[in-house]
């Protein structure tokens, strides 16, 4: 498939942060998108779909993909961005909270890969984008949680990218830095800038930094480059 043609890509944790910046790029870039998150998005495009699922439901995740196979007969990209986080020490985190974290950043992540993996055989073609996270190599503290959820999703990126090879599908991650969005606003300036001076680059991400990457892994030359973790910021 040439960058230039239309392509059919799937964003989930579509209604805002990083995920409402990736619908609006790909579709200034000419794209159908389909985004999908837990509560209605207000984003109208004639190109844009929107579905409103919980990515840790299977039965959830199973109707959406049956949607995208009805209406458009294929995908080419799944960007897995849906997630949640809870920055507090071990001893002040409930067991709900780890299993929130998990439901979402683990199971919804297994869920839409191996559905989208299931469009993307037919045509023996796809990329799939996963989000980690610099917590994971930074170790930070405060977010045990967190971080172990997106290293069982490099995990899964990892071990999913050899099982899908001969179907002609990539499967990558990215792992942000800080950025602006509802993940990071309850946490001190003081403890973001501690993080920040842990990076070699000292400074919040941009959502430009995020689309830089994933264009990159959707793009056409990214075909023999798979099972591979981006970190940004230089940790």
């Amino acid at each position: 498939m040439s960058d230039s043609e239309q392509r059919v890509i799937a964003i989930t944790g579509a209604r805002k942060g990083i995920g409402r910046a990736l619908c609006e790029h790909y579709l200034e870039q000419g794209h159908k998108v389909i985004g999908c998150s837990r509560s209605e998005s207000d984003l109208e495009h004639p190109d844009y779909l929107h579905f409103q699922v919980d990515v840790a439901s299977e039965s959830d995740v199973k109707k959406m993909f049956s949607g995208i196979r009805r209406t458009c007969g294929r995908l080419d990209a799944l960007i897995n961005n849906a997630g949640i986080a809870s920055m507090n020490h071990v001893l002040l985190t409930p067991t709900s909270t780890v299993s929130k974290i998990l439901d979402t950043n683990v199971i919804g992540t297994f869920n839409c890969m191996r559905e989208a993996i299931k469009l993307m055989k037919r045509n023996r073609y796809g990329r799939i984008v996963n989000m980690a996270t610099v917590a994971d190599p930074l170790k930070l503290e405060g977010e045990a949680a967190y971080a172990a959820s997106k290293a069982a999703a490099v995990k899964l990126t990892e071990i999913t990218a050899r099982e899908v090879a001969d179907m002609g599908i990539t499967v990558n991650a990215i792992g942000p830095t800080p950025i602006q969005t509802d993940l990071i606003r309850s946490v001190s300036k003081e403890k973001i800038d501690r993080l920040l001076q842990r990076q070699a680059i000292h400074r919040l991400g941009e959502y430009r930094d995020v689309i830089n990457v994933v264009d990159f892994f959707l793009g056409d030359g990214s075909d023999f480059i798979t099972g591979q973790t981006i970190y940004l910021g230089g940790v």
